[in-house]
């Protein structure tokens, strides 16, 4: 498992020399879409607050929705490096049972061995810590997110100083399309592209990665942090 600076060590290699990386996250809300129909049934997700959240349109994502399962798992298998939650951890506030606990289940299920792992909260660390802003400051950037224009103000604006060539907004799993194609018309438009998408980020994150080479970085709530929003 990377350390915060193990994990810097690696996007500044892949952005020095050019090579594709991807970072994705392991949380609730994944466990929960990779447990539909496979290590629980539908009912049993469907039960679930985060489920019932997101068919209220918190989540970007209706369930139940197994081509998102499917997708999801496919990723896992190729992604750079996978955050996962170490036993225990405290960092997200939900049941025991729904963290580290159903992550071990549906890898196990699905035979996910990630190449390499990280803290799944590492983003929030990367929004707090200003050695990870240095290393963007000198690359182009694309945003990915529901506030693409509120994040970009605040980037390209004191003390981050990013050079924001695109901020594509994004809040639902029916938006990929819109996404894949933009990638796939603008390969050499940027340098690593921060998303911020719930669950969907896992899937644009490996989607920067396959159709572009370059860095897709999934930043999940290190948004929040940068916008001073709740969690």
């Amino acid at each position: 498992m990377l350390d915060l600076a193990g994990l810097l060590g690696r996007i500044e290699s892949a952005l020095d020399h050019k090579r594709p990386l991807s970072l994705v996250r392991i949380g609730d809300g994944e466990n929960l879409i990779l447990a539909q129909n496979s290590v629980w049934t539908m009912e049993q997700v469907l039960r679930e607050a985060w489920a019932k959240k997101a068919n209220m349109g918190k989540k970007g994502v209706n369930l139940p929705n197994l081509a998102l399962r499917d997708e999801m798992a496919a990723v896992l298998k190729q992604a750079d490096i996978v955050g996962i939650l170490p036993a225990g951890d405290r960092t997200i506030g939900v049941p025991e049972y729904l963290k580290r606990e159903l992550t071990d289940k549906v890898f196990a299920h699905f035979n996910i061995q990630p190449r390499c792992t990280c803290h799944a909260s590492v983003n929030r660390k990367l929004a707090h810590y200003p050695g990870f802003w240095n290393l963007l400051r000198e690359r182009k950037v694309l945003i990915i997110t529901s506030k693409a224009d509120e994040l970009r103000k605040v980037l390209e604006n004191k003390p981050y100083h990013l050079h924001i060539v695109e901020a594509l907004a994004f809040s639902h799993y029916n938006e990929m399309q819109t996404i894949r194609n933009w990638l796939t018309a603008h390969p050499d438009q940027f340098d690593v592209a921060l998303i911020s998408c719930g669950v969907n980020a896992v899937i644009l994150a490996q989607m920067v990665r396959e159709l572009t080479g370059k860095v897709g970085l999934d930043f999940g709530k290190g948004r929040n942090v940068l916008l001073k929003e709740r969690f």
